[in-house]
């Protein structure tokens, strides 16, 4: 379907809801084609090839707000479709802050190419794929004979879609993914230590060697055989820029517009203030090219600019949607992140090691919770205690906890190191005096 088709059906939608009694309508139409590989233990455990394309509506009738879908396309059964959800939508309960954005919010321009398609996507054969996922399995499994279990994996979708508002917005979006990941599992008496090792880009020839996905996977396993725990107590904790990940997300989720009207953030009303070291700066960009969270506007139709998010450990701003910036009184800014940069420091994690006297480097979060309202977490650990500049052994079945408030402000040294395939480009943290429970 190209993109005046996309047009034309989206075109038919808005009248024949507002034919049928809605006020505003907005539209997403999109096209998806994914492969998906599982190669396990010498065998191909899944291969999935998909292909769909849908249709959402969104429809406000006298500030009642519903959202519908459908597979269907066809004008026949769009007309039903759409029929019965403006009538569904009169029974509901009226909200006066459901209506779409305010036209100023929308981009002034969509000219910009953020070049996010892969042009060589259609040159990706099955048998490309299996290969790679039969490389990986394959490096993973002779780096030893303590190796029980590889997963290897393999990945790609190129979509298209296409957005409308009846009160003026139309944008179009396309863009390809590729991705690649092993499991390792290994033997060690009782216990089955194991690591991963993934990447993701929307560049095919960005993604990292079958040899490099299927060694840092298998590696990062065997070095945990013989974990165990230690002593609890106050440590300095290490944190590797993959595993971040769990922290970041802890940090960023209070941010959100609907946390803070909910009532369910600890940081409602610090705007302005420090919540973390002074270290640390986070700016949302999402005008890098090729980047996994570039877009020139978000789900709302809302334009994105950069902005900062926390400028040398002040909060700047929330992540503000249409909704819930409505109900707090506050402009719409987007509810969501695009591309995260972090501030860096001049270090690797290896020569922080090699500085620090005494630490536990974590390479794992093992379930565990946070607590947006309160700040209160408690998170699993796997990693590996380090003694004057040496690794001297692993360590699993810890915990950490504290709370978000203070924790961030014992944040004393980040990593030179950002994670390259994530839309959060986190480097290794460094902090001081963390609680662990162990033995």
């Amino acid at each position: 379907m190209n993109n005046s088709e996309k047009e034309s059906i989206a075109a038919f939608v808005i009248e024949l809801a507002k034919k049928n009694g809605a006020d505003e309508v907005a539209v997403n139409l999109g096209e998806e084609s994914e492969v998906g590989i599982q190669f396990r233990d010498g065998e191909i455990e899944q291969l999935q090839e998909s292909q769909q394309s849908s249709l959402s509506v969104s429809i406000y009738y006298q500030h009642k707000y519903s959202s519908h879908s459908t597979n269907n396309l066809s004008r026949t059964a769009l007309k039903e479709f759409i029929e019965k959800a403006v009538r569904a939508t009169r029974f509901l309960t009226a909200d006066k802050f459901r209506e779409l954005p305010n036209p100023k919010y929308y981009p002034s321009s969509l000219d910009l190419d953020l070049n996010l398609f892969d042009p060589t996507f259609d040159q990706v054969k099955t048998e490309d794929r299996i290969k790679l996922v039969k490389e990986i399995y394959e490096t993973s499994k002779s780096e030893s004979d303590k190796i029980i279990s590889v997963a290897a994996g393999y990945g790609d979708t190129i979509f298209s879609s296409l957005k409308v508002h009846s009160n003026g917005f139309l944008g179009h979006n396309q863009g390809t993914l590729f991705s690649a990941s092993a499991e390792v599992t290994v033997k060690d008496n009782d216990s089955r230590p194991e690591d991963w090792y993934s990447a993701q880009s929307r560049f095919k020839h960005k993604i990292p060697g079958a040899e490099i996905i299927g060694k840092k996977a298998a590696q990062g396993a065997l070095k945990k055989i013989g974990q165990t725990k230690i002593k609890s107590g106050t440590y300095n904790m290490l944190v590797e820029n993959r595993a971040a990940m769990r922290l970041i997300s802890m940090l960023i989720s209070p941010m959100s517009a609907s946390a803070i009207q909910q009532k369910s953030s600890y940081m409602d009303g610090l705007i302005g203030k420090a919540i973390t070291s002074e270290i640390l700066t986070i700016t949302d960009n999402p005008f890098i090219p090729g980047a996994l969270g570039s877009k020139i506007f978000d789900g709302e139709g809302i334009a994105t600019k950069q902005r900062s998010i926390i400028d040398k450990g002040i909060l700047q701003q929330y992540f503000i949607d249409n909704y819930y910036g409505k109900k707090l009184g506050m402009e719409a800014n987007g509810g969501s992140s695009s591309n995260l940069l972090f501030s860096i420091g001049n270090q690797s994690i290896n020569e922080i090691v090699t500085e620090i006297n005494q630490g536990i480097l974590i390479t794992g979060f093992n379930g565990g919770n946070s607590n947006s309202t309160t700040g209160d977490f408690s998170f699993g650990i796997s990693g590996f205690l380090f003694e004057n500049g040496q690794i001297i052994k692993p360590i699993n079945e810890m915990n950490i906890s504290g709370n978000a408030k203070s924790f961030w402000t014992n944040l004393i040294r980040l990593g030179n190191d950002p994670y390259a395939y994530s839309k959060w480009q986190v480097p290794s943290l460094l902090f001081k005096d963390i609680a662990f429970s162990g033995s």
